[in-house]
């Protein structure tokens, strides 16, 4: 099984990714994460699928799931202690994303100067 292609991996443990939706957890899980991080807030976007649907989906295939919205690239020291803390936790891979990726990506950044 392979990763969508606007998926993209940052280091051997994290990849970003834009929106996914609750039918997207089970390929997530079968290529090996262990954790979603979600740095979108719900209502962002009309039609968005929100994080409660996505949790659920992440706990029925037994990945772990953390809600770290981000409203904007302003990223906040709240999002940037959690997402490390997350990482610090979590010894196996780690699956981020929100609307295209890149808060994901500017999170993580930060999360290594921490």
């Amino acid at each position: 099984m392979e990763k969508q292609p606007d998926w993209k991996d940052l280091d051997a443990r994290v990849t970003v990714a834009p929106q996914i939706r609750p039918e997207d957890v089970a390929r997530i899980a079968a290529l090996g994460y262990g954790v979603v991080i979600c740095n979108r807030p719900d209502g962002e976007e009309p039609g968005q699928p929100d994080w409660d649907g996505v949790a659920a989906a992440c706990g029925a295939a037994g990945l772990a799931a953390e809600y770290i919205p981000q409203a904007d690239r302003d990223v906040t020291a709240y999002a940037v202690s959690r997402f490390a803390a997350v990482l610090a936790a979590q010894e196996g891979r780690v699956f981020a994303y929100c609307r295209s990726g890149t808060r994901c990506g500017l999170i993580w950044d930060a999360a290594h100067r921490v």
